[in-house]
């Protein structure tokens, strides 16, 4: 009875794997205002820029960890090829 629960809950284990994964959306198949709103309405958020790349953008330095700098983030969209979105968070090096 032991191997046949723990073989279930395996099985519903696999079974779920699937559905914990998101996918993010791409800033190339969607407007310009619409990912300008992605950023702005969830503060922090990863997008996709194009086949497998990606990013993480933030409204603002709240987002950032401490000692990070702001950098304005383009990225290209279905209507806009150079969209500003909102900012990186890039780390400040005071060596370079």
């Amino acid at each position: 009875m032991k191997h046949l629960t723990l073989t279930l809950s395996l099985l519903l284990l696999l079974a779920a794997a699937p559905a914990l994964a998101q996918s993010r959306p791409s800033t190339p198949d969607r407007s310009c205002a619409a990912n300008r709103q992605s950023v702005a309405a969830n503060g922090a958020i990863v997008l996709g820029t194009g086949g497998f790349t990606f990013d993480r953008f933030v409204r603002d330095r709240s987002f950032c960890q401490h000692g990070d700098f702001l950098e304005p983030a383009f990225v290209p969209s279905r209507d806009t090829p150079q969209c500003f979105i909102g900012y990186r968070c890039k780390v400040d090096v005071p060596w370079d």
